[in-house]
């Protein structure tokens, strides 16, 4: 991983109790033994809990893109349209494989085919859109240009995030911050009420999120006309957060 910045949060509960109590005399067959004061027993106080809610997030460089594309057509029908979606994906799908993109990563997205919006609209109007996920990040342009070339209508969004062996380690990783922040926040609570920590007692995870980065773009086929423009996108760091509630037992 190209960078990896561990960021912290936390919120603290501290739920504490103690308890006192004086022995009665003891049952015995001594008379004296009830005005001796070591047949009583000692009063004491029970152990409490400290419980913290942490969280911890990291942060690393995208290794995933999916990046969406798509064609739009209008007609007099709806035939016309759904004709003309047709020969548009058509050419989507066959600049997809002159860029070697494995079909199973071109997933199909939106379709929708309707009677045509607005006051004074006539006809019919339709979208047909595409997924394409890519292991290299570098290649987002790449595909962004193919598809205007093979007249891509409509050029969305691209979600930046993690593959899942990254997704695996990023997310221990993020647990791990959280228990470290927990520790210290609950080191934290027992200096100030002048206690000593006595160990865990019970830890429990919260969710564990991945967290991409989305880019909106806004190509047009006009860019096409260029051959020497090429696009490039660059991405933010892909941030992974956990939360953790710990308990600890604590002495006075």
């Amino acid at each position: 991983m190209d960078r990896r910045q561990f960021l912290a949060a936390s919120s603290i509960g501290l739920a504490a109790t103690m308890a006192g109590c004086t022995g009665g005399q003891l049952d015995t067959d001594d008379p004296g033994a009830a005005d001796d004061p070591g047949s009583e027993s000692d009063a004491s106080e029970s152990d409490g809990n400290i419980t913290v809610g942490a969280s911890g997030e990291v942060e690393t460089e995208p290794d995933r893109a999916i990046v969406t594309v798509g064609v739009e057509a209008t007609g007099e029908t709806a035939s016309d349209v759904t004709d003309e979606l047709a020969t548009g994906a058509e050419q989507l799908r066959a600049a997809f494989d002159d860029l070697d993109i494995p079909e199973e990563n071109v997933e199909e997205g939106r379709y929708r085919v309707h009677p045509a919006h607005g006051r004074d609209a006539q006809g019919f109007e339709g979208a047909h859109s595409f997924e394409v996920t890519l292991a290299d990040i570098d290649r987002v342009g790449d595909v962004i240009d193919a598809a205007i070339d093979a007249g891509a209508d409509n050029i969305g969004r691209v979600n930046f995030t993690l593959q899942e062996d990254t997704r695996s380690a990023l997310r221990e990783d993020a647990i791990d911050a959280a228990l470290e922040n927990a520790d210290e926040e609950a080191a934290h609570i027992a200096d100030n009420r002048g206690v000593d920590l006595a160990g865990t007692t019970s830890v429990t995870t919260g969710d564990v999120r991945v967290n991409p980065v989305r880019v909106e773009t806004y190509a047009s086929a006009g860019a096409a006309d260029d051959a020497a423009t090429s696009t490039e996108i660059d991405a933010d760091p892909v941030s992974v957060s956990a939360s953790v509630t710990v308990t600890y037992a604590f002495a006075e």
